[in-house]
């Protein structure tokens, strides 16, 4: 990291290297959990929430990547290894394929994703802003995708009760 860079960091680095390996856990969790259910998932609608997990699974790729390069500007290094013993959320397996079940779980999942950044965001708020900067615009894409999921799960309970 920059000299700089490393000096405008207003927070306990390593405090903050901690935090963020965890959310970069949370995302490779996230990510593989949207994968896992597109694969799988069955029921009402069920093209409309493959499409949904397939692209929220590539957009929890874009964080994990942008959660790794910013841990590696602070001078840490990203987990590499597939240990996810540290992270926030957990990780369900889509053991019921039903898109009802998987659309629960995933909603759950992004509410957790929701209460790691807001405690990502008020331990770095006015104290570092390139990293404020990055979470802000992750939490508000987690915001969106429970809000695009919630959706998604009346429609297709909309859908059930109609047959």
């Amino acid at each position: 990291m920059g000299t700089t860079g490393t000096k405008i960091v207003g927070v306990d680095v390593k405090k903050l290297l901690d935090l963020l390996n965890r959310a970069l856990a949370d995302e490779w969790l996230a990510y593989y959990q949207y994968w896992a259910g597109a694969k799988v998932a069955k029921g009402p609608m069920r093209p409309n929430v493959v499409s949904e997990f397939e692209e929220h699974a590539k957009e929890e790729l874009e964080h994990a990547n942008k959660v790794a390069e910013r841990i590696i500007q602070l001078g840490g290094t990203p987990i590499i290894s597939p240990d996810f013993s540290k992270s926030n959320c957990a990780y369900e397996a889509p053991k019921d394929p039903f898109v009802l079940k998987l659309l629960k779980q995933n909603i759950k999942a992004e509410q957790c994703a929701i209460t790691t950044y807001k405690k990502l965001i008020d331990f770095v708020r006015g104290k570092d802003d390139v990293t404020y900067d990055m979470v802000l615009s992750i939490l508000k894409d987690e915001v969106e995708h429970e809000e695009e999921l919630q959706m998604l799960l009346e429609d297709v309970e909309l859908t059930k009760k109609v047959c």
